[in-house]
């Protein structure tokens, strides 16, 4: 559904990147490199090191050397090469949804199947695109949203909040807040179950999905039945181990957590915030069960698996799973491998499983 209009070049380079990846794993290891990259314990998915290669020969500009209009337009045209053609559902409604300050666009994904039992409403999923709070939109992540309504057999909401600078924190967790509420009060104008409502979100989306979830909770609800956070964001007043280990090399670097950083924050005092960094907060008692992934090449595994520490210590039910052999990005990279598509296969299955 992506409106990127994709130069010639750029759909010839997305088909090659979606062939080398249905290769064999040995010619995999061949193309890629002399032997699968070890840190911290962990091996790399071979299909992953050869995207890895591929993108350091394509030599794209990174985020933080580019105008904010620009990463946006280099990030989409990203995202529409690698995912290929739409995987059908069975409609993809395009609606308006409630922000804090006016309504937002937004996408509702119908699986084929639903509703069932007929007359029965179905659960449903908001999902919180990534980005860095600043690139990003319905586009980028229109096709994880058709793998995880289709894979699941739930409505996934997906939400066009405001985006960075223009409109710096709080903003966009004011609009994700306003979304998810009316997503659970208004759930029957959608199909949807209010009982069975989750949010959910991948890096700055894993943020404000964790920012709300938390927000509905303390300020007495309706909260979601499940949080899932796909590598969030979880501090931004610090960095962790992981950001020295995978610093660059491996997708998301830590020049583009930076400039994401500077965008979004209007100040530093913000970054103190259990808003901005949900580690830093200490009322998760009684939150909603979290599922939370990680990937294993990522800066951000560290603050990930804090938070779903944090939670577990204040009884809060957690799944957390750390995807070893991944980087940072996988939900966007279903279309060029078999393990990213492995690793989202099984969420969809918690979510299925969590929402039943």
């Amino acid at each position: 559904m992506s409106t990127v209009q994709l130069s010639p070049r750029e759909r010839v380079e997305g088909m090659v990147v979606r062939g080398l990846g249905a290769l064999p794993e040995r010619a995999q290891l061949l193309l890629g490199g002399p032997r699968p990259l070890r840190i911290d314990g962990q091996e790399i998915e071979p299909e992953v090191q050869l995207l890895l290669r591929l993108r350091a020969l394509g030599r794209r500009p990174p985020v933080e050397s580019l105008s904010v209009p620009q990463a946006r337009e280099e990030v989409s045209r990203d995202a529409a090469s690698f995912a290929g053609a739409p995987l059908p559902v069975a409609r993809v409604d395009e609606i308006a949804v409630p922000g804090a300050a006016g309504m937002l666009g937004a996408r509702l994904y119908v699986p084929a199947g639903l509703p069932s039992p007929p007359g029965e409403a179905a659960p449903m999923l908001v999902y919180l695109h990534g980005g860095g709070w600043v690139v990003g939109d319905l586009d980028t992540h229109d096709q994880p949203c058709r793998f995880l309504a289709r894979e699941s057999g739930i409505l996934v909401l997906s939400i066009d909040y405001r985006r960075a600078p223009e409109h710096k924190f709080p903003a966009p967790v004011d609009d994700c807040l306003a979304a998810l509420r009316f997503a659970i009060d208004d759930a029957g104008s959608l199909g949807a179950d209010p009982a069975r409502v989750a949010v959910g979100g991948d890096s700055a989306g894993g943020n404000l999905a964790a920012a709300v979830t938390r927000l509905c909770t303390i300020e007495g609800g309706p909260a979601p039945t499940l949080q899932l956070l796909i590598y969030p964001v979880t501090d931004l007043s610090r960095k962790r181990e992981s950001y020295r280990l995978f610093r660059e090399g491996f997708f998301l670097t830590e020049s583009n957590m930076d400039w994401y950083r500077a965008h979004y924050l209007p100040d530093e005092s913000a970054a103190r915030d259990p808003r901005a960094s949900p580690v830093l907060a200490t009322d998760l008692a009684g939150l909603p069960p979290a599922h939370v992934v990680t990937a294993g090449f990522d800066p951000l595994r560290d603050e990930g698996e804090d938070y779903a520490r944090l939670l577990q210590d204040a009884g809060v039910p957690v799944r957390l799973t750390r995807e070893r052999r991944l980087i940072h990005g996988f939900v966007n990279a279903t279309s060029v491998g078999r393990a990213p598509r492995r690793a989202m296969l099984e969420i969809a299955s918690a979510l299925r499983a969590a929402l039943a």
